[in-house]
């Protein structure tokens, strides 16, 4: 009898500790990315420069602005 308790709490715990880790590495996911988003303007200017653009930076604004929007929408 005493085995069965072990073994379920072990298995409550394992439980437990996956659905924490999952929340835990999740939000410092969300908060990593705010705080260092995979696009900066450096990046928005080579870009364009590659497709043919001469970027102004007026125009850069208007589309990091745009990607701002977006993330915060989600």
């Amino acid at each position: 009898m005493s085995t069965i308790w072990v073994v379920l709490i072990a298995l409550a715990a394992l439980l437990v500790g996956l659905v924490g880790g999952f929340f835990i590495a999740r939000k410092t996911m969300v908060s990593y990315m705010k705080k260092n988003p995979p696009i900066n303007e450096q990046m928005l200017r080579v870009m364009m420069s590659q497709m043919g653009q001469n970027p102004s930076q007026k125009k850069i604004n208007q589309m990091m602005k745009a990607m701002q929007k977006e993330q915060g929408k989600k």
